[in-house]
């Protein structure tokens, strides 16, 4: 999968490319990540990628040109995503549509917004990741690339981790122990050490049900 990121702040996405399971995929081919500098993209000689609001106003909106010339090039084959505030909630179900295809681009916005032709006429979507503003639109971008990367095949070294997620079937995970079973007085639950699968997968079923139900119940009407 061919994963691209349009940012003002390329350095921004090279630590986290290389750790981790996304820095595991690239490193195995399993993801292609290309960062495009938007800066690139400016015809003047101080690489301008914003201006004054028409209509007046506070702030600064990033300019439409570069964000325009950069996808040009990329001649993107998949989805192109502005990463906004008022997109619509990025999900699991999203990241799952995502990995399926062959290639995604990220926008990422900054200052007051983006000029309404990025997202009208060059995104084919918008998304956010929670109801809150962000100083621009990398984090996000990093958030929806983990996500994502982490679901192709093989860059996981165990998918069945992954399949126990939480809404990886529409619910919430249930809680997870390790060793010690006893520590500072608090002891793994009985059901966990009997070594009868079945009723494991009952409690753990029981429990992601419980867990659902009081911390979302959205989450909880809708699976019901």
């Amino acid at each position: 999968m061919r994963i691209n990121v349009v940012t003002i702040f390329p350095e921004f996405f090279a630590g986290p490319f290389g750790t981790s399971i996304v820095g595991r995929a690239a490193e195995a081919g399993t993801a292609r990540l290309r960062v495009v500098d938007l800066r690139d993209y400016t015809h003047d000689r101080h690489r301008t990628v914003d201006d004054e609001p028409f209509g007046g106003g506070a702030g600064m909106v990033m300019k439409p040109e570069p964000f325009f010339e950069a996808v040009d090039d990329l001649e993107p084959g998949g989805p192109v995503v502005l990463l906004s505030p008022r997109g619509r909630k990025f999900d699991h179900a999203t990241a799952v549509r995502y990995s399926v295809g062959e290639e995604l681009t990220l926008l990422c916005g900054h200052y007051k917004g983006v000029d309404e032709r990025v997202a009208e006429s060059l995104a084919t979507e918008e998304l956010s990741i929670g109801d809150y503003v962000l100083s621009g639109g990398e984090p996000a971008a990093l958030v929806v690339i983990d996500a994502v990367v982490r679901l192709l095949p093989g860059a996981m070294s165990d998918h069945a981790s992954a399949a126990g997620d939480s809404f990886y079937d529409g619910l919430l995970g249930p809680p997870e122990y390790t060793r010690p079973a006893e520590y500072r007085g608090m002891a793994v639950p009985e059901v966990l050490r009997s070594g009868n699968h079945a009723r494991i997968e009952a409690w753990r079923r029981e429990q992601a049900e419980r867990i659902t139900c009081d911390r979302r119940p959205d989450l909880w009407e809708r699976e019901g």
